[in-house]
């Protein structure tokens, strides 16, 4: 059985401004693979190597796969479909496969509107994709296809979804295979070093209203801190890597196995810096453990402050508070660790006075860096449901954080763009004459003045927000062009978001959430 995996050439102007991020859902499913006997896998990334059409041709060509599976986040769905389909003319005995997050919850609008994907797999794919192979292997796939769970796919023209597969009972079962990738092409350019994303927990027990992680995974799973770290040294000593960023929305929540990792991190004195994603409350419940964090080589920490208005905190469920967030920052920075504030800007209220207000509370809260995202309502998130009827743009490819899907009651949306610009132009114009240079720790110093390259260098290339697709040159005019594909509408009542038949209930994220708190460590000295 031969299997070629490919991940879709997509790019907005968002996260990789700071360099190159391997697919790891490449490694992670070629693993499953070679663990269940299937060794014959191929990758081809399309993203990263920029390949145009007829290079995705060419290589797609290059292969006799049995099985062609792709990936897609919600705005590069169009992408993988068109992808896939060029695969099934060049291979059309092959079976086609989709994964990922969005077509795991629309899957049957995406069978709808590409007919050419022979199946879907439903959420967490290293199960999913072992037992696919192991029907086609057997023969007769079209027959064997309704016994395997976690599929979608379409018979006689009805879209048929067969019973989840239940979340992996044993993450510590995981065994990527990282040297799929070709490492050289992996890059973070703040510190010139290769960088991968290890997965060190998968859910999360907490239900923000605008994310869908915690849907899409069902249930809060933590790795062995041991074995992530045996992981990380792989990363480290056979692929040179240099810097890390854990997959994970919130890896702190297990307080106690985030500790053991530090300290097996610390023990080992691995020649690697990482990074990560966090709530603040964590910070705060971890104050007496920063140092350990840095000593272990933790230097960025991006906080999901989200919003400078707490009545948006409130809508988002954050369970923040501003005075939290400013504390939170100052913890961090105090232990010299990088801080990053994410604000959600641009829902239906957004005006220039709560953008304005955005930027003062950013130079109040003072963080190393800013983040200003445009609200994304992800067409099978909660907070979709209750604010759809002011959602028009239903060209996915757009959802990508950086274009403005939603528009304000009161600003037009090259307006929204505008402003958020202008806040990014004052507060690293501030940065940069008054911070950067100036800080008295050199690996920051260093490490803050590579962050100002990497946002340079995208803005030079005018690639940063994909400015240069929008035709974006300073302040807003009629020259903006969000280019919004208007054939795209709403999903039909037949084809709406469809959750997990077995999601878990909210009594069971209650008692995930309660074990994780109970499973905290006695602050350290």
């Amino acid at each position: 059985m031969r299997v070629l995996l490919i991940h879709p050439n997509y790019h907005s102007g968002g996260a990789e401004i700071a360099g190159n991020w391997p697919p790891a859902w490449a490694a992670y499913l070629a693993g499953a693979l070679k663990s269940a006997g299937y060794t014959d896998v191929t990758f081809i990334d399309a993203m990263t190597d920029r390949l145009s059409d007829e290079q995705i041709r060419e290589r797609i060509a290059a292969v006799e796969p049995d099985v062609i599976g792709a990936t897609s986040i919600t705005p590069s769905i169009y992408a993988a479909e068109a992808i896939l389909k060029m695969a099934k003319e060049i291979h059309p005995r092959a079976v086609t496969v989709l994964g990922g997050i969005h077509a795991t919850f629309m899957y049957q609008q995406v069978l709808v509107e590409a007919p050419w994907i022979d199946v879907i797999a439903r959420g967490e794919g290293e199960a999913i994709i072992v037992n696919l192979l192991n029907a086609v292997a057997g023969g007769d796939w079209l027959g064997a296809r309704a016994n395997v769970r976690g599929l979608a796919y379409l018979e006689d023209g009805k879209v048929i979804a067969t019973p989840a597969e239940p979340p992996l009972a044993d993450v510590d079962t995981i065994n990527p295979d990282w040297g799929i990738l070709n490492w050289p092409n992996y890059n973070y350019i703040p510190l010139g070093v290769r960088v991968a994303i290890p997965n060190f927990a998968r859910g999360c027990p907490f239900t923000c209203s605008f994310c869908s992680q915690w849907k899409f995974w069902r249930d809060y799973r933590v790795r062995d801190p041991i074995k992530v770290v045996d992981e990380i040294e792989t990363l480290v000593r056979d692929h040179n890597v240099g810097f890390f960023i854990l997959a994970d929305e919130e890896p702190t929540i297990h307080r106690k196995k985030f500790v053991q990792f530090c300290e097996e991190l610390e023990r080992r004195n691995l020649p690697i810096k990482w990074g990560i994603n966090t709530r603040v409350t964590d910070i705060l419940r971890d104050e007496q453990l920063l140092p350990l964090y840095r000593r272990a080589g933790l230097v960025h920490v991006s906080l999901g402050t989200e919003a400078a208005s707490q009545l948006k905190l409130d809508l988002f469920r954050k369970e923040t508070t501003i005075a939290q967030n400013k504390k939170a920052i100052q913890l961090l920075k105090q232990n010299g660790i990088v801080t990053e504030a994410q604000f959600i800007v641009g829902l239906e209220n957004e005006t220039r006075e709560t953008l304005e207000e955005t930027y003062k509370m950013a130079l109040d809260w003072a963080p190393d860096m800013a983040n200003w995202a445009m609200f994304t309502p992800w067409p099978f998130s909660d907070l979709f449901k209750t604010m759809e009827d002011k959602v028009e743009v239903f060209d996915y490819s757009k959802y990508n954080f950086v274009t403005p899907i939603m528009k304000p009651d009161s600003m037009e949306r090259a307006e929204l763009l505008d402003r958020v610009m202008h806040n990014y132009r004052r507060f690293y114009l501030r940065k940069t004459l008054f911070s950067y240079p100036w800080q008295r720790d050199k690996f920051r110093r260093s490490y803050l003045l590579g962050c100002l390259k990497a946002f340079a260098k995208s803005g030079f290339e005018r690639k940063f927000y994909d400015l240069g697709k929008v035709n974006y040159w300073g302040k807003a005019s009629k020259t903006v062009d969000f280019d919004f594909d208007e054939t795209r509408h709403r999903a039909d009542a037949a084809h709406e978001a469809v959750e997990f038949t077995d999601t878990i209930h909210a009594g069971k994220l209650a008692a995930a959430r309660l074990a994780a708190q109970r499973a905290a460590v006695p602050p350290g000295p």
